[in-house]
C-alpha cells in the first residue's frame, strides 16, 4: 500500500508551495531603508543575500554601505549581518553628484553589490562599486564567511572610453553568470552624469573575465542610447541553452517594454536589440535566470509587472508605479512567456532571482519594508497546468 501512494506521489509532482522569509527590515541596525537586492547559490549550496544598507532615505548618493547574511537552510532562515565592503584610505565623492548637489563631500557611498559562484564550491566572486565611479573585486573561498581584500577594478571600464565617455560607472546590480566555458560575466551601465540624477544618459554592456577574476575587461557596448532605445541602464543576464547570453534591460523608451539582444559570448557582436512585447517596463530593474524542469530548459524573469499609476497620470517614457512584482517563465529561449505569477501584489521594486540544487526558485526583492525571499517551486507557479 506505501509503495502505491509512493507511485501516485510520483505521479502527481510536487506539491505547489511558496513560503516568504524577512531578511532585511527598514528601520534597523542603524539604517533607514534596504534597497538593491542581490542573491546566488554557492556551489556548497548556501545561499547569500546582499544588497545596499542606506542611512537615509536621501536617494542613491547618500551614505551607504553594502551587507550580506548567508543561509545554510535554502534560504528559510538566515544568519547575521555583515558590511563586507570597505575600501581603505580617502575618497572622493563623484564630482557629478556634487555638480547636481545630490550629496556632501562627508557621505561615503557603497553601490551596486554583484556576486557570482565560482567554479570550486566554496568560491564565490564579488564586485562593488565606490561613488559611481571606482569598482572593485573581492572573493571568497571559504564559502561567503570571509571575503578577501578590496582590489580595484576600475581599468576594466576604460575599455569602454572610446566609445562613450563616461563619467558614472555602475555593476548590476543583481548577480552576475558564469558561463558553461568558465567566463564570468557581469552586466554594467555607464553615464556621463549630465542628466537627472547624475545617472543620465547611460548605455549598457558588460565586464568579463576568463581567468577567475584575476584580471577584468570590457567588451562592446550592447545596448546604445539612440532612436528608440532611451537610455538603457539595470541589466540582466542569463546564458541561453545554445551557449549564447541574453541581455534584458531596463530603459526609458516610450515602448515601455524590455529591451532585450544577445551574443555569442556574452562580450561582442550583440545582436540589433528589440522591445519584447510580453515583458513590461514601469521604469524598473529586473532579474533573470535559468533552471532545467521536468526535461525542459526554463528561463525565468522577475520585475514589477505594472504600467498604471496611482494618480493616473501615465506619460510616455516616465516612471510607472512600482509594485506586483511578478515571476514569468519562458521555454523557447525568451521568444514567449507563457507563465506569468505574482509573487508580492503590492508595492514592490528591485528583485535578483537565484535557483537551489533541488529546483526550488529563490526571489529576493524589496518593498517599503525592507527586503524579502520568497521560496517557490515549479508547479507553483506554473499552477501545476
Amino acid at each position: 500500500m506505501h509503495y502505491i501512494l509512493l507511485l501516485a506521489a510520483a505521479a502527481l509532482g510536487a506539491a505547489p508551495k511558496i513560503e516568504k522569509t524577512d531578511v532585511f527590515h527598514a528601520g534597523t541596525a542603524g539604517y533607514a531603508s534596504y534597497r538593491i537586492p542581490g542573491i546566488t547559490v554557492t556551489g556548497k549550496g548556501t545561499v547569500l543575500v546582499y544588497g545596499e544598507a542606506r542611512k537615509s532615505t536621501r536617494g542613491d548618493w547618500g551614505t551607504i554601505d553594502i551587507v550580506m547574511k548567508r543561509s545554510t537552510d535554502g534560504g528559510r532562515t538566515f544568519g547575521e549581518q555583515r558590511v563586507i565592503a570597505s575600501v581603505p584610505g580617502e575618497k572622493s565623492k563623484n564630482p557629478v553628484a556634487l555638480a547636481q548637489k545630490l550629496a556632501t563631500t562627508n557621505e561615503v557611498t557603497y553601490n551596486n553589490p554583484v556576486a557570482i559562484a565560482g567554479k570550486r564550491a566554496g568560491t564565490v566572486h564579488f564586485v562593488f562599486c565606490l561613488e559611481y565611479m571606482r569598482a572593485f573585486y573581492m572573493r571568497s573561498d571559504d564559502d561567503g564567511l570571509t571575503f578577501s581584500a578590496p582590489r580595484e577594478i576600475t581599468q576594466a571600464f576604460e575599455g569602454f572610453r572610446a566609445n562613450y565617455d563616461w563619467k558614472v560607472l555602475a555593476t548590476g546590480p543583481g548577480h552576475g553568470i558564469r558561463l558553461k566555458n568558465g567566463r564570468l560575466l557581469i552586466p554594467v551601465w555607464i553615464s556621463t552624469g549630465t542628466g537627472g540624477h547624475a545617472h543620465r544618459p547611460s548605455v549598457a554592456g558588460t565586464i568579463y573575465s576568463d581567468d577567475e577574476g584575476m584580471t577584468w575587461r570590457a567588451g562592446d557596448i550592447a545596448l546604445p542610447n539612440e532612436g528608440n532605445w532611451t537610455i538603457p541602464n539595470e541589466t540582466a543576464a542569463v546564458e541561453l541553452a545554445d551557449g549564447r547570453v541574453l541581455l534584458n534591460s531596463r530603459t526609458e523608451s516610450k515602448a515601455h517594454r524590455r529591451l532585450l539582444t544577445s551574443s555569442p559570448n556574452g562580450a561582442t557582436n550583440w545582436t540589433r536589440p528589440e522591445f519584447h512585447p510580453e515583458l513590461l517596463e514601469p521604469i524598473c530593474m529586473g532579474s533573470m535566470a535559468r533552471l532545467t524542469f521536468k526535461g525542459k530548459y526554463v528561463l525565468l524573469f522577475s520585475n514589477p509587472d505594472n504600467l498604471s499609476r496611482t494618480d493616473g497620470k501615465e506619460v510616455e517614457g516616465r516612471p510607472r508605479d512600482r509594485k506586483n512584482v511578478t515571476v514569468k517563465a519562458s521555454y523557447d529561449d525568451a521568444k514567449s512567456w507563457p507563465v506569468s505569477r505574482a509573487i508580492e501584489p503590492g508595492p514592490s521594486g528591485y528583485s535578483d532571482l537565484a535557483v537551489l540544487r533541488d529546483g526550488t526558485i529563490l526571489l529576493f526583492y524589496e518593498h517599503p519594508k525592507g527586503m524579502t525571499v520568497a521560496r517557490f517551486n515549479m508547479e507553483w507557479l506554473t499552477e501545476k497546468r
